[in-house]
């Protein structure tokens, strides 16, 4: 297990080196990711090189018996290169330049930037990719962080190189676009320009474009240092940190080019949904790289500080947070940063080694953490340890959150709360594009899939054929992959799989409740039925119960789908709002609106039990999390009361065989409990003493 830091001695007097590497040791690391932002300390000016210093840390390091991850310092570039070349400089949608003071003050796809920073990544490659102490590259960093699209000159001519690359010719992208609407229509590639401020809407096609250039751009900036390390001889794996469900960056694309998936993850300590949404972000970046270990590099060991407010952890909650990342595929546990800084942004941000010194519960839980990691035996990689797969696109992120549509999407926190349902029946649930798909699993889940190309809806039909459960909802399967609709109207790929005709999307802000179906019901539940869709939200019955929905009451039409649910409200009443069609040897169940949290929980307990997908652990009480990694099972105690769980394993830590374990809150215990194929979860007797 990696344990460290983000290390910056450029920041600090050499008199202070030798006392970090000491504190190091103590604390139990072995590994720091050195000299991420200290490209104007290597080289002063443009003629001036300085690798004195950095000779010395490494060599400290290294006889301290600490690995190095190597930056290749390119993330902020020093004040004298966009002072000497401004055309670095990167560009609002209004053409006004972003100015240095800050970071990330460049433009990705400015050939000066990156003919400065090749410089630079070439000298440190050649003078260290052979030293023993460098274990690992750290190709920039965050990339995209701060600066999501740059709207420079540099980007405009590297986009419509882009476009000519990806369409050949002009009319190709014509027709792509749909430019004969608003008279749009392109007559050359050099009378396209990025999409910077206009009147009114941007064309969607080319939105959709522009993010995919953005992120090829923050790629492409990636793959040129790693293959400038490459040509130098670096054999160390080759990497750049994630920040898990990052918007302008596809890491999907990414991921084959990562010799190790590498994030960074800081979960707010004051939303009340962070578990499931760090679980999530944990979920996310396994499975980018199936069965290979990943690596969590950044998190804090307290408080942030670019957060409105910045609590600190509660006592424990840095263990268990770290447990969930463990639990998940983790195989090197990181902070940023090593020292806390003394000045600068981020001066009030946490950090190992607090700048109250030693003397403090920060410095006790670091060291307390790194003496347990120490004590993990080797774990096994993580594996096809999940049933269940929570389609998550960021195609379709960028498409389906495009202005201009029926209703406002935000597809991350749709996504969460399905892949919330889940988490909380402790259920092991993999994050994958539709292509990925496969037979492999019990149970898919596809969440509001606007964007669905051609690959996926194969994918996807072919899973069910093969006899697995689909469980996907509105707001899908409604345009291309150029954000265009199909001919034949929508569902035209997804249809026969889900047994359906799609007629309309029937969003509900602001809608009134229709009289259809409500005559039976008495004067004051029909204006019940009105007032609730003029919120936006509509009824649907369940099985006996009343369950809400919100944000579209769909008009789909049965044509082979057995009803589940009809709406008994709004402006579909009567019609299906939960269904459930037998295609191939596999069925499709479809909700035609965005179930609310009960409703959600409710339609999720009817697909499990259909699918037969089984949770990690059963029985389990609410605020203990489950997760398997391979033979390890992780548990973690959220809650805030004293639990005792039964399992039958071997203590992981300790290699002693125990039938049940015990967690105070923010309590984890690591458990060696093999499960044969085919067989169900290890059932957990449960007896909770208040603390």
């Amino acid at each position: 297990m990696l344990y460290g830091a983000d290390y910056n001695p450029d920041q600090w007097p050499e008199e202070v080196w030798d006392d970090d590497v000491r504190l190091m040791r103590e604390a139990g690391v072995n590994i720091v990711s050195l000299g991420i932002f200290a490209w104007s300390r290597i080289q002063p000016s443009e003629d001036v090189w300085d690798f004195a210093w950095l000779d010395t840390v490494i060599d400290k390091l290294h006889a301290g018996g600490i690995a190095v991850n190597l930056a290749t310092a390119t993330a902020s570039p020093p004040p004298w290169v966009s002072a000497t070349y401004p055309d670095t400089l990167p560009a609002d949608e209004s053409g006004a330049s972003y100015w240095p003071g800050s970071r990330q003050h460049f433009a990705p796809s400015s050939p000066t930037y990156r003919r400065l920073a090749g410089e630079l990544v070439r000298r440190l490659a050649e003078r260290y990719a052979h030293h023993p102490a460098v274990v690992m590259w750290h190709v920039g960093n965050e990339f995209g962080c701060h600066l999501w699209m740059d709207f420079s000159d540099a980007a405009r001519d590297a986009y419509r190189g882009w476009l000519e690359n990806r369409y050949a010719t002009v009319e190709a992208l014509n027709d792509a676009w749909g430019t004969s609407f608003w008279s749009q229509r392109y007559g050359a590639f050099d009378e396209i320009f990025p999409p910077r401020l206009a009147p009114y809407s941007h064309n969607p096609s080319s939105m959709l474009d522009w993010r995919r250039f953005t992120s090829d751009m923050l790629l492409e900036c990636y793959l040129m240092e790693r293959e400038i390390l490459l040509e130098a001889g670096a054999t160390q794996p080759i990497t750049t940190n994630f920040m898990g469900p990052f918007k302008p960056a596809d890491y999907r694309r990414w991921a084959p080019f990562m010799d190790v998936i590498a994030d960074d993850c800081y979960p707010d300590p004051a939303n009340p949904n962070r578990v499931r949404d760090a679980a999530f972000q944990r979920d996310l970046v396994r499975s980018l790289k199936p069965g290979v270990p990943w690596l969590l590099w950044e998190q804090a060991t307290d408080a942030v500080n670019w957060r409105p407010a910045n609590p600190g952890k509660r006592p424990g909650a840095l263990v268990a947070e770290t447990a969930q990342s463990i639990a998940r595929g983790a195989d090197g546990i990181m902070f940023f940063q090593w020292r806390q800084s003394r000045a600068g942004s981020e001066k009030f941000h946490s950090a190992m080694l607090p700048h109250a010194g030693t003397e403090t519960r920060t410095w006790d839980a670091v060291t307390e953490l790194g003496a347990r990691l120490a004590a993990l035996p080797e774990l096994p990689a993580p594996g096809r340890d999940a049933q269940v797969a929570l389609v998550f696109d960021w195609e379709n992120w960028w498409a389906v959150e495009e202005r201009d549509h029926p209703t406002e999407v935000d597809y991350l926190a749709l996504v969460l709360e399905w892949y919330g349902a889940f988490h909380a029946r402790n259920i092991q649930v993999d994050v994958v594009g539709p292509e990925e798909v496969d037979h492999g699993y019990d149970l898919v889940v596809a969440p509001a899939l606007y964007l669905l190309r051609d690959e996926g809806a194969s994918a996807l039909a072919r899973f069910v054929d093969d006899g697995g459960t689909l469980l996907t909802g509105p707001f899908t399967d409604i345009v291309d992959r150029h954000d265009q609709f199909r001919s034949g109207g929508f569902l035209t790929q997804l249809g026969p799989v889900l047994g359906l005709r799609y007629e309309d999307f029937g969003a509900l802000a602001g809608e009134s409740a229709g009289a259809a179906g409500v005559g039976a019901l008495s004067a004051d539940a029909v204006q019940a039925a009105r007032d609730a869709a003029a919120r936006g939200t509509v009824t649907f019955d369940l099985d006996g119960a009343e369950q809400s929905g919100r944000l579209v009451a769909e008009a789909v039409h049965a044509t082979g789908a057995g009803v589940v649910a009809s709406f008994t409200s709004g402006p579909q009443a009567g019609s299906p709002a939960l269904t459930r069609h037998r295609f191939g040897s596999g069925e499709a169940w479809y909700a035609a609106t965005q179930p609310s949290p009960d409703a959600l929980d409710a339609v999720v307990a009817a697909v499990v039990a259909a699918s037969g997908v089984r949770p990690v652990v059963a029985d389990l009480p609410a605020g203990v999390e489950a997760a398997r990694r391979g033979e390890l099972v992780t548990l973690i105690n959220h809650g805030d009361a004293r639990v005792e769980i039964a399992i039958d394993g071997t203590d992981a830590e300790t290699g002693v065989a125990v039938d049940r374990v015990v967690l105070d809150p923010q309590g984890v215990a690591f458990v060696t409990a093999p499960v044969a194929a085919g067989a169900a979860a290890p059932a957990a007797g449960v007896a909770v003493a208040h603390s």
